[in-house]
């Protein structure tokens, strides 16, 4: 199966988006967290505060996939 990348709207502080990437890349969420934020800084904020806006418009939010009710059924003998 193919993996593709969502926003993470469980874990977001904001919109998710670095929390999507972290799970993408199976790590841990503060470190993405902690190197965006040196990033933000040694770049002078807005590089990076475009990248995480244009991400935020681009990724989609992970689906959230909801239980089918049963009751609704009826079985067939």
């Amino acid at each position: 199966m193919k993996k593709k990348l969502y926003r993470n709207t469980k874990e977001k502080l904001v919109a998710g988006v670095i929390a999507g990437l972290a799970e993408y890349c199976n790590h841990d969420v503060v470190l993405f967290r902690l190197i965006f934020i040196v990033l933000l800084f040694v770049t002078g904020l807005m590089p990076g505060l475009l990248f995480y806006v244009v991400a935020w418009v681009l990724i989609p939010e992970k689906p959230i996939i909801e239980p089918v009710d049963t009751a609704d059924y009826t079985i067939y003998q």
